[in-house]
């Protein structure tokens, strides 16, 4: 009864798993072609090496796969990041090589402002922990830029505030990138124009500017959300060129202002830090001008009072030459009276000696000099002949010794060549060390001799006064007005006049002794 039961026929139709699979998959895929589910992402990792992205969206209760096809990852305005809650949009489909079902998702957005602004303090938290918005990185501003380059919209007005600024401030060449501001490509095409900018040549074509200036104007934020893009910031921080974020008005703030080496409150604010006031600059400039020619001038009338002091110090000519003058006066006084003595004196000299010189004493003295001669010649003739006679006998005594023994005569003539070789050699070895001995000795001395010289304490800003007879002036007192001194420094010598001298009052010198004058009188003989 039982087998009859079993292999009754039925009327249920047979699918093979292929069928029911595209059976099931239809009628999810017509049920829910289009749905909005909000879930935070769970297990991302980064698109696959194909370039589609998988994970999860999850709530408390439940869970579901999602997939994004390459395609479509590429174009998206928010990319996922793991744990973000979200609101994914695509349809409901089945994978039946699982058999489970999954959302292919078409966009994909943050669940609200406060999910987007979780997102920017994430993203702010990350590239703050790699010094991308370090002060030490930030560079100055060029006080004056020949070339501005904007990163903006060539047709909104933020262009044409920056323009007419930087026109009525200080007239410099601007170089506008053209970008989107808003959308899912802004943020790659202002990291791209950042890049850009950086990437010309300073001599080519197309001038390298000397200040970014990256702006847009105000708005919602996911109309300033392509400035929150981590490309936008790592190209702001990398920038070699000063950089100025001038996004949204003074209360917006996104990521590249953090990243940029400054923040204007608005884009005509950017303009403002970005070049000078000319008009203030050419005021400032005649101002310092006028100051310039007023120091100038009084300095030249404080140099030339000075000059006029100096030339009423200076010395007339009358006094320079009135010593010398004296002096010459005197001794013109005293040479004749000196010249008179003088001769008299070699004079009375020449008498004497031509008193002593008669043709009688000449007769004598030759007579005394030929005997004194003749003796001479007599006792060295005698003289002559006992020498000679001593050197024969000692010449025969030597050359009897000498038949006598040849043989040690030879050989002490090859001893005493070696010994002569080894006294020479001892003798230069000496003289060598004796020669080196006296070269240290001499430049010990010399040293020495440096060391105690007055000359060296010259160099320390001394100085040797002498009067006009080259005596050393060693005390005040020995000095008087109006009398000519000699000043010895270390570079040289100069002459000098004594004005005056204001001294204690000492005690009375002894008088020097005077030295007695020797006069030569004595004109020496004339024979």
């Amino acid at each position: 009864m039982a087998s009859l039961l079993d292999d009754s026929p039925t009327n249920a139709a047979e699918f093979t798993v292929s069928e029911l699979s595209g059976s099931i998959r239809r009628t999810v895929e017509d049920g829910f072609g289009h749905v909005r589910v909000r879930g935070e992402i769970s297990g991302y990792r980064g698109p696959h090496s194909s370039g589609h992205a998988y994970f999860s969206l999850k709530d408390d209760r439940a869970r579901i796969e999602a997939v994004i096809w390459k395609g479509t990852f590429s174009k998206l305005k928010h990319r996922p990041e793991e744990g973000l809650e979200v609101i994914a949009t695509g349809k409901i489909t089945t994978y039946a090589g699982s058999s489970k079902y999954q959302i292919v998702i078409d966009s994909i957005e943050p669940a609200g402002a406060g999910a987007l602004m979780a997102l920017i303090e994430e993203r702010r938290r990350k590239l703050a922990a790699e010094g991308l918005f370090e002060d030490a990185r930030k560079q100055l501003l060029p006080f004056m830029p020949r070339v501005i380059g904007v990163v903006t919209s060539p047709t909104g007005a933020v262009i044409r505030d920056i323009l007419h600024r930087i026109e009525d401030r200080f007239p410099v060449h601007v170089i506008v990138w053209p970008v989107r501001v808003q959308g899912d490509t802004s943020g790659d095409e202002v990291a791209r124009a950042i890049n850009g900018f950086n990437a010309l040549d300073p001599n080519g074509p197309i001038k390298r500017p000397d200040l970014i200036i990256v702006a847009r104007g105000g708005g919602s934020l996911e109309d300033l959300w392509g400035f929150n893009d981590e490309a936008v910031v790592r190209a702001a921080a990398a920038s070699g060129i000063p950089l100025i974020s001038a996004v949204g008005h003074e209360t917006d703030w996104t990521l590249i202002d953090h990243a940029s080496d400054r923040r204007a409150p608005t884009p005509t604010g950017a303009a403002e830090m970005a070049v000078p006031v000319k008009a203030d600059l050419e005021a400032q400039l005649a101002t310092l001008a006028a100051r310039l020619k007023s120091a100038q001038s009084r300095m030249l009338d404080r140099r030339r009072e000075a000059l006029r002091g100096l030339a009423r110090a200076l010395p007339t000519l009358d006094s320079v030459l009135a010593l010398p003058r004296q002096r010459l006066d005197r001794s013109g006084q005293a040479l004749g009276r000196a010249l008179e003595l003088n001769t008299a004196n070699r004079r009375q000299g020449f008498e004497r000696q031509a008193a002593r010189v008669t043709p009688f004493a000449l007769v004598s003295a030759l007579r005394e000099k030929r005997l004194l001669v003749g003796e001479m010649s007599g006792r060295g003739d005698r003289a002559m002949d006992r020498r000679l006679e001593a050197l024969r006998t000692r010449l025969d005594r030597h050359a009897l010794v000498l038949s006598a023994v040849p043989r040690r005569i030879g050989e002490a003539q090859v001893h005493g060549r070696e010994r002569l070789t080894e006294l020479t050699r001892r003798t230069d070895a000496a003289l060598t060390q004796m020669l080196s001995q006296h070269r240290r000795g001499l430049a010990a001395q010399t040293r020495m001799l440096q060391s105690l010289s007055y000359q060296s304490v010259l160099g320390r800003g001394f100085a040797v006064i002498r009067d006009q007879d080259r005596q050393l002036l060693s005390r005040a007192a020995q000095v008087k007005a109006g009398a000519a001194i000699a000043v010895e420094f270390a570079d040289g010598e100069i002459s000098a006049l004594v004005s005056g001298t204001d001294r204690p009052a000492a005690k009375a010198a002894k008088p020097a002794r005077a030295k007695p004058v020797k006069t030569k009188t004595d004109q020496g003989s004339l024979f």
